[in-house]
């Protein structure tokens, strides 16, 4: 991917989307060719110079201080996600490019102990190219459609956009969609040589529209908490809250964690899985981290 071109795209899109009176500026005629802040209004706001702002806003972050990058990030109104975005095009703009195959993630036995002791509530651990890499035995069930195929490792943007099966899977398939780009986009600015991240992208890209519309927006998001609608195709309807942990001592890995306030119909329907899991999940069943097909 290619560093330079992703800031260009990010900045101006960032750029299109605030009037002038969203900025708090004056509006002097009506004859605007942009659709929201020009370029010289974004530098006054940034308090650079017009030919300073130009240079960033063709991709040119490489040596841009911190102190100018987070002027830029207030006078575009970046949220925390699109801020650490821009920090990170930033980063790698002042690093040497270089591909590399990344080497894959080894799930320690803790990791998967942990999983495992989650009894009563769906979990898994996934790297930023939303690939699942271990889960524990109701996160199995709950995701049984994406496991339900020979590919491995499991990836959650892949079923979005190439299985039809997952336009039934989420209820609300535009959001569930959204933020896998938003994640996939957000994670290719921490890294944009990931050869693996990178093959992903442009397999999505070539065989989905939906994808390639949503890469082109160029947003990014913090997924952390929230709620997450299901439909089962055994169970029915679950709606989930979640929280994600990044795991300090796992660069790049994410814990994901499913629960159920107690009384309320998810909370049942969690039981409900359960039981369809041992009916229907045998017990020496591997873990997606001990396929060999993992990459």
């Amino acid at each position: 991917m290619d560093n330079r071109n992703d800031s260009r795209e990010f900045l101006v899109s960032r750029r299109a989307r605030i009037t002038p009176q969203q900025a708090g500026l004056p509006v002097y005629g009506s004859n605007r060719r942009v659709p929201g802040l020009r370029r010289e209004e974004a530098a006054l706001l940034a308090g650079v110079s017009v030919d300073y702002y130009t240079q960033l806003e063709r991709g040119k972050l490489a040596g841009a201080s911190e102190a100018v990058l987070d002027a830029v990030a207030k006078a575009l109104q970046l949220d925390e996600a699109e801020r650490s975005h821009l920090f990170d095009l930033a980063r790698t703009a002042n690093s040497s490019p270089r591909r590399r195959r990344r080497l894959a993630h080894k799930i320690r036995p803790g990791l998967q102990q942990v999983l495992d002791a989650l009894t009563d509530a769906p979990a898994f651990i996934r790297n930023g190219r939303l690939d699942i890499l271990a889960i524990n035995r109701l996160g199995r069930a709950l995701y049984a459609p994406q496991f339900d195929t020979p590919h491995r490792p499991v990836n959650i943007a892949r079923f979005n956009f190439l299985d039809p099966r997952a336009h039934d899977f989420f209820p609300d398939w535009e959001a569930a969609a959204d933020t896998s780009v938003a994640i996939l986009r957000t994670e290719a600015g921490r890294d944009p040589y990931d050869r693996n991240l990178s093959d992903l992208i442009g397999e999505l890209s070539t065989r989905s529209d939906d994808f390639r519309t949503r890469w082109a927006a160029h947003d990014v998001r913090l997924h952390h908490t929230g709620g997450k609608s299901f439909h089962h195709p055994a169970i029915g309807g679950l709606s989930l809250d979640f929280e994600a942990f990044a795991l300090p001592t796992d660069p790049g890995l994410t814990l994901t964690i499913y629960t159920a306030a107690t009384g309320t119909p998810a909370h049942d329907n969690l039981k409900l899985l359960a039981s369809w899991a041992a009916t229907h999940l045998s017990a020496d069943q591997p873990h997606p981290a001990d396929d060999p097909t993992h990459t």
